[in-house]
């Protein structure tokens, strides 16, 4: 053995290092997933034909419906092995599966229906209703609740720090306050609406044949209504059915929620780099966890990985879910194969964008929000008070209170590129040609009180349909 090689190791991490964040995915979004949802589908047409005597064939008794169901919800290790070791001679997947519920008919003597295994379909017909099952299980078992986790964290902090003044930065620079709550629950409803969204997903499927005419359906069975029949099949799977496709399912709803999802890692790509450089402004500290290291060389130092970490792995997500949603949506004419290999990394575009989602929920829970860091800030930057200012002076001249030509100009001979501090700007105001009131009103001003309706919009996340 070549002392350099090392036994089989995960090619991607998300089966290796983030085997933990990410993994259980796997039981929709696999290889096996796929092939445990492509039995259900086999076995639950054969109760759906024998239910209607198909043929002369009479329905299954409860017992021999439930021993079938068993299969499907006893599928384990030692199937999946079965099923490899009958691909490994059919060179087909979904042969394959075909091939291994005949012989789960064997094994429960239910021989006299195998010919109904399979019966008028093709591979497409099984493949497109087990995608579209595995796929929303894994986006409403697994992937919406923990991106749902982010946006009830981020609903709690918003309120949490509803009243914490904090500087603005427009364009990098000092700019009228908000509070870090409301800041936050931008966020929140942003993503709360595209939660919404995701919720509202069609998870469509087809199952009418080699060319979506029921050709050979009418052929064996010309009295049957095979439209009908599909559709009651399709919703019996808790699937919405398409009537109009080629040999395959077209894809697009598939497209549609990827995009949703790539949409969502944007977002939330936005979340962290905006968390990330309030810890670089001293506006967040970041809580030590105990015995880590932030850096292999300065003992100081705890670094922002959580959000660094989610932007990478969101960035990753959004190009897999984005190339699958272009990939997806064309087929030549009635069929290609490009379908196959692309909807095999459905799992991987998923499980980054999971992992990214776990990052966030740690790094969310990570951070304190340092109070007088925000104030001090804000009480460098009196100058921000111009925006107040120039806007009453205005206010006053409409009323007829001031003449002032120009309020605009005016304040921005006084503040433009300039430091300017409380005791400077008092003066400058009791100066002005304003009413009493306004100037009153001007003078109890700090940059801290400056936040406008900041606060009362956070409850605005109470309106959220979620």
């Amino acid at each position: 053995m070549d002392p350099m090689s090392l036994p089989a190791q995960p090619l991607s991490p998300l089966d290796g290092r983030y085997r933990a964040a990410a993994g259980e995915l796997g039981e929709h979004l696999s290889e096996a997933g796929l092939n445990r949802a492509r039995v259900h589908v086999e076995i639950e047409w054969l109760i759906a034909q024998t239910d209607r005597g198909f043929f002369g064939s009479s329905p299954m008794s409860a017992d021999e419906q439930a021993a079938l169901r068993k299969v499907v919800a006893d599928f384990g290790q030692q199937d999946i092995d079965e099923l490899g070791e009958l691909e490994a001679t059919t060179r087909h997947d979904v042969k394959a599966v075909e091939y291994y519920v005949r012989a789960q008919l064997s094994a429960l003597g239910l021989e006299r229906i195998a010919e109904l295994t399979h019966f008028a379909c093709t591979s497409e017909d099984i493949n497109n209703l087990s995608y579209a099952i595995t796929v929303r299980d894994a986006v409403t078992e697994i992937w919406l609740p923990k991106f749902e986790s982010v946006v009830d964290r981020l609903t709690r902090l918003a309120f949490e720090h509803r009243d914490a003044a904090m500087l603005s930065h427009t364009h990098g620079q000092p700019a009228t306050p908000s509070t870090m709550g409301k800041e936050l629950a931008v966020f929140a409803h942003r993503l709360g609406r595209i939660a919404e969204q995701v919720k509202q997903t069609e998870y469509l499927g087809k199952f009418s044949g080699a060319t979506g005419t029921f050709s050979a359906h009418v052929v064996a069975a010309p009295e049957a209504d095979w439209p009908t029949i599909s559709e009651e099949f399709v919703s019996s799977l808790g699937l919405t059915w398409n009537p109009l496709t080629t040999q395959i399912e077209s894809h697009d709803w598939q497209a549609e929620l990827y995009g949703k999802i790539s949409h969502a890692n944007r977002v939330l790509h936005n979340l962290a780099t905006d968390i990330w450089t309030y810890i670089s402004m001293g506006y967040f500290r970041q809580i030590p966890a105990p015995g880590a290291t932030g850096s292999s060389t300065m003992p100081h130092k705890i670094n922002p990985i959580r959000f660094e970490n989610a932007e990478a792995n969101l960035e990753l997500s959004s190009a897999i879910l984005d190339s699958l949603g272009a990939t997806l949506v064309t087929s030549r004419l009635q069929r290609d194969l490009t379908d196959s290999s692309a909807q095999r990394n459905i799992g991987v575009g998923f499980g980054h964008s999971l992992l990214a989602l776990d990052n966030l929920l740690r790094g969310l829970g990570e951070i304190d929000l340092d109070r007088a860091r925000l104030l001090a800030d804000l009480d460098g930057n009196w100058e921000i008070l111009g925006e107040a200012i120039q806007t009453v002076i205005r206010a006053e001249v409409v009323a007829g209170r001031s003449s002032i030509a120009d309020p605009y100009a005016l304040l921005k001979e006084l503040t433009r590129g300039k430091r300017v501090d409380a005791a400077g700007l008092a003066a400058f105001v009791e100066g002005l040609e304003i009413g009493d009131e306004a100037k009153a009103r001007l003078l109890a001003l700090t940059p801290a009180t400056y936040t406008g309706l900041a606060s009362e919009l956070v409850d605005r996340l109470l309106d959220d349909p979620r």
